[in-house]
């Protein structure tokens, strides 16, 4: 309630901003007390999961330059960190990352702890595929509920370092340069001591993995996936770029994959056309030798057929007689 609101139920007439004052100082005492436990994390027990935004923008393809978001997973118990930029937030550039760092780690931790990222979930909400990701992975995610900073403070307190002692003075040519000076930096940060635990992650890293889960023995299906009908145009859609594919499978049934670096469309389960994927929206990847083909294409259906040079519709009866086996008194009624 404004003070002023205060001063008027209470019916003061006196200097208001002395009262004000003193509403101000008496406000912390009255507010509710919400305690913050101290939390131990066990080897093993959980990793700590967040997007972090460089505050730099990253060029892209098209001569565009954008703020990407970077995926960071630490182990609770060793602080050791793990990062990597994405394309974008959706569940699909997520899935695919946190599978990337978790394959970088060697295994799974027992739980993967998550605010309220819409493509991993809201509430008891989860977004399209996360539940099947956890599942094939065998580990628990944990979506943390509002004003919880503490459960997730490791990973966010990293973001913020990031931003004092691995930006500045950095330039970047490209999201994959950005990748490539993050994780030699990350190398040299793992290797520092936490003042928190007075240990280096490094240090730390073997127990904490000795206490989590071994990673699936198959490779995860993970990233953009669909099947359409190939149109006229030889395109199809990931995300919000076009992709070319070979014009011969026009009409057919194509599936479309994708995962962090390309795009991949298969006719009958084999490959017609792969591209880089491109990190810029709004794109169109074009390969040269699909135009060719669709000229070719194009000229054979616009050329008339010839017309045989016997136009002659004419026919001896004697031969349908033939064809069924007709002869003597029984072709002639």
């Amino acid at each position: 309630m404004p003070a002023t609101v205060i001063a008027e139920r209470v019916g003061w007439s006196g200097s208001i901003t002395w009262f004000r004052d003193n509403v101000r100082r008496m406000r912390p005492e009255q507010r509710p007390v919400d305690p913050a436990d101290r939390l131990v994390w066990e080897p093993g027990d959980a990793a700590q999961c967040d997007l972090w935004f460089p505050p730099a923008k990253i060029p892209l393809e098209d001569g565009s330059a954008k703020l990407l978001p970077v995926l960071v997973i630490t182990p609770a118990h060793s602080r050791f960190v793990l990062g990597r930029m994405i394309p974008t937030r959706k569940t699909e550039d997520l899935l695919l990352g946190s599978w990337e760092l978790l394959q970088q780690l060697g295994r799974v931790p027992r739980r993967l702890i998550w605010d309220n990222e819409p493509g991993i979930g809201r509430g008891p909400r989860r977004a399209a595929g996360v539940a099947e990701f956890m599942g094939m992975l065998a580990t628990r995610l944990v979506l943390l509920k509002p004003r919880d900073p503490e459960s997730k403070g490791i990973v966010e307190r990293r973001n913020g370092w990031f931003e004092t002692s691995f930006m500045p003075g950095r330039t970047f040519a490209s999201p994959a340069d950005f990748n490539t000076q993050f994780a030699d930096w990350l190398q040299l940060a793992n290797s520092r001591v936490v003042r928190t635990v007075k240990a280096r992650p490094v240090d730390r890293l073997d127990a904490d993995l000795a206490g989590m889960l071994p990673l699936p023995p198959v490779a995860l299906q993970l990233g953009w996936r669909n099947r359409v009908r190939l149109g006229r145009d030889y395109y199809v859609r990931v995300d919000s770029n076009d992709y070319s594919v070979d014009p011969t499978a026009i009409g057919r049934l194509v599936d479309v994959t994708a995962d962090l670096e390309r795009v991949r469309v298969r006719l009958g389960g084999r490959v017609i056309s792969e591209h880089a994927r491109v990190w810029a929206r709004g794109s169109t990847i074009t390969d040269p030798a699909h135009v060719a083909t669709a000229k070719v294409l194009r000229e054979q259906f616009q050329r008339p057929r010839a017309i045989a040079d016997n136009d002659d519709l004419t026919r001896d009866l004697a031969d349908y007689d033939r064809a069924f086996g007709l002869t003597g008194t029984e072709a002639a009624s």
